[in-house]
């Protein structure tokens, strides 16, 4: 099935690219949207050649309306490569640092990630260097001799902020592959790939689909010969998404643009309100002027993001009693859905004990400003 994308988008806003990359191509009586395709195999009498899909988990025409739309939005000339959750395009990402190689990596990331490493290392196939990776120098430093640079920025949950161009271009100097995870930005917020990243991960899971209704993950990369692997490594491992899903995805991308701008919003509002709770001692959210990472952020970032975060006065109790006498913020983790949720992260016993037990990690929605801050003030300490 063809798909319109590529340059015929080359020079459109992400706001239209979002709507309109991964159409099927416009021939009379042709369906607007791309069907569903529920199929295990594919018909073939010849030997096979490259680009037949043959087998369901090669390839589905399901999968390629999402793969080019988000290939299209982080400014790739390649399709992105869909996978069976997050997790699944980290490990894939990761396996192209070779064994024995060194990964740099966030003290603060999505704790997955940072287990996933650790497993990797406790196995014996990697060596991992944890960082501030706020603090260029120290990243910098531990650069020599690795393999690999993971980014994430801003953090989970800690919304550190990293100079994205300058780590890639010390990372590319030291022969470091530079991996950047942009599940709390989206592409249509910060764009690695643009700033010197070789390969982009995302948990489809959050911002892309949006419903949280589906678990899928994504690999964006413009080297051909990167896409080559982590394709092998996905058909090889079967982490692959299943049609119907890969198709919420779709679907879920369409407003992409409407949600982040709504609850980007909010969550601007939110975080200067917060900042005057007495029952808050501090508000992390790079949008503030005060913000440690906010000069960074406002020079590599359209916009600040819909994720805030606040340490409650009184301790991880005080945090806790807040999550349970909310009513329209949702206690659950994950993030990025049109719902607004709300978890205390250290509840999570991986995540590291760096983050303040106090701390509540707010993933904003689409619901108007004032019922969330009405909920979110009665629930708070006085």
């Amino acid at each position: 099935m063809s798909t319109t994308t590529g340059p015929q988008h080359a020079g459109l806003s992400p706001e239209t690219t979002v709507v309109s990359a991964g159409r099927p191509e416009r021939t009379a009586d042709s369906a607007v949207n791309p069907p569903i395709v529920l199929t295990s195999t594919f018909l073939g009498t010849r030997a096979t050649r490259e680009g037949d899909r043959v087998y369901g988990r090669y390839s589905n025409p399901t999968w390629d309306p999402f793969e080019e739309a988000l290939g299209t939005l982080e400014n790739s000339e390649l399709p992105a490569l869909v996978y069976s959750s997050g997790l699944a395009a980290v490990i894939a990402a990761m396996s192209l640092l070779p064994t024995g190689g060194t990964l740099v990596m966030p003290r603060h990331t999505y704790q997955g990630s940072l287990v996933l490493a650790a497993g990797e290392a406790q196995n014996g196939r990697i060596n991992i260097r944890t960082v501030d990776i706020a603090n260029t120098e120290e990243v910098v430093a531990a650069l020599d001799g690795a393999g690999m640079l993971w980014i994430e920025s801003p953090t989970n949950p800690m919304l550190e902020v990293a100079d994205i161009r300058a780590l890639a271009d010390a990372a590319h100097a030291a022969g470091a592959l530079v991996v950047a995870d942009n599940t709390f930005s989206t592409p249509l917020v910060t764009r690695p790939l643009d700033l010197g990243a070789d390969v982009v991960v995302h948990s489809v899971t959050k911002y892309l689909s949006g419903h949280s209704d589906v678990v899928l993950g994504a690999a964006v990369t413009s080297d051909p010969e990167l896409r080559a692997q982590l394709l092998t490594y996905r058909s090889l491992h079967g982490a692959v998404g299943g049609p119907f899903e890969v198709w919420l995805a779709l679907r879920g991308l369409r407003t992409l643009a409407l949600r982040v701008e709504r609850s980007m919003a909010t969550a601007m509002e939110l975080a200067l309100r917060l900042q005057d709770h007495p029952g808050v001692e501090a508000v992390r959210y790079p949008g503030l002027p005060g913000d440690p990472g906010h000069l960074r952020a406002a020079e590599q970032m359209d916009g600040f993001g819909s994720i805030v975060c606040i340490e409650v006065a009184g301790g991880a109790d005080a945090a806790d009693a807040v999550t349970e006498k909310v009513g329209i913020w949702l206690p659950a983790t994950s993030l990025g859905g049109v719902e607004s949720l709300i978890e205390r992260r250290r509840r999570q016993p991986a995540e590291p004990v760096s983050v303040p037990e106090n701390l509540l990690r707010l993933s904003v929605g689409i619901e108007n400003v004032e019922d969330l801050w009405r909920d979110l003030d009665e629930a708070l300490p006085r």
